[in-house]
This record gives structure tokens, C-alpha cells and sequence, in this order.
């Protein structure tokens, strides 16, 4: 049934989520006051929002020391985002001491085989999978290697989330696609 099929599988990573380690504490009224567009509202929220242009990305900065940092589209714009945050605080007076510990939390990507899916058929074959068409268009599947969670359509494309690295997305697009194909639950896409 699928092996006429061509699969082009291709991603695109959507958001980097990370955590990035200053130890030490920071004064985040001082912060704000010195920085422009930083945002802080401590009974609304314990964090300093501080948003970049470039790269397009979100920190927010708590008092021990930890940041959340999202919206990039890559491992290296995550790394200039810090980077620039840093350049950023040191440059309005606040004394950063060690080097920021950076670790990726999530990656979310999207991804497409470029072929319709037989959904039912791979609910069915597909260990680890969820579809229940009733509450979800998407069937779920949880993958061991790379360890992420494929939320998979019946027109091919898909959202792929809990990647630490890069490398995994495409990974887990590929390995996926070549199973869907061997299983016969791809057909050409009209």
C-alpha cells in the first residue's frame, strides 16, 4: 500500500526553551529602572520580563539568579540571546561574576513528511500512540529514541516537542516517516 509512496521529510524549528544560570542573586527593581524595556510587576509576577528585538527572544529574570529564555529558533541564536542579556546588564551597571550555565529545556518544531497518514492504521500498528479523533485531530505518539512526543496529521504534518537538541527533531521526523512508510499508513499526498 506505501511503498509507491516518496516521503520528504523536512522540520522547522518553532521555539528554544532554556534555562540559563547566573549564581548569584539580582536586584530586579534596579534592573528595571536601568533598562528600557525590562518589565517588572511583583504582584502580578516574581520575574523581570525582558524582551529583545534581536535575536526575537523573551527572558525572564528572577532574583536567585535563574532565567527563562524563549523564542529562539536555534541553539545559536539562544547563545547570542544570552549573550546580548548579559552585554545588556553589565552595560546598565549590574555586575555579573561567572559565566551564565545555559541548558535547553524544550525545543518545539514542526515538521511535515509531505504524504496524507492513514491515522486509524497507525493508532492501531504504532506502539505508543494515542488518537482519539472525538477530542484531538492529531494522533500522539510518544517516541523512545530520540525521546519526544510527535503530534502527527492526517495531511503528513506534525509538531514535534520535547527535543533538548537540535538534531533530534530531524531525527525523530525521519525515523518516523520511514516506520509510517513501512507500516503502509502513508499515501501520496493530492
Amino acid at each position: 500500500m506505501g511503498e509507491e509512496v516518496q516521503i520528504k521529510p523536512t522540520t522547522k524549528i518553532e521555539n528554544i526553551v532554556a534555562t540559563v544560570i547566573l549564581d548569584q542573586q539580582l536586584d530586579l527593581n534596579a534592573i528595571e529602572h536601568s533598562i528600557p524595556n525590562a518589565t517588572y510587576q511583583p504582584d502580578q509576577f516574581p520575574g523581570l520580563i525582558l524582551r529583545l528585538d534581536r535575536p526575537k527572544t523573551t527572558a525572564l529574570i528572577f532574583k536567585s539568579g535563574k532565567m527563562v529564555v524563549t523564542g529562539a529558533k536555534s541553539t545559536q541564536m539562544l547563545i547570542q540571546a544570552v549573550k546580548k542579556i548579559i552585554q545588556l546588564l553589565r552595560r546598565h551597571g549590574i555586575v555579573i561574576t561567572g559565566r551564565p550555565k545555559i541548558q535547553v529545556q524544550n525545543i518545539v518544531a514542526s515538521g511535515d513528511i509531505h504524504a496524507q497518514v492513514n491515522l486509524e492504521r497507525a493508532a492501531y500498528l504504532l506502539e505508543d500512540s494515542m488518537y482519539e479523533p472525538e477530542q484531538f485531530p492529531g494522533l500522539i505518539h510518544r517516541m523512545r529514541d530520540p525521546r519526544v512526543v510527535l503530534l502527527i496529521f492526517s495531511s503528513g504534518k506534525m509538531v514535534i516537542t520535547g527535543a533538548k537538541e537540535e538534531h533530534e527533531v530531524r531525527d525523530a521526523v525521519v525515523k518516523i516517516a520511514e516506520k509510517l512508510k513501512k507500516l503502509g499508513c502513508l499515501r501520496p499526498r493530492i
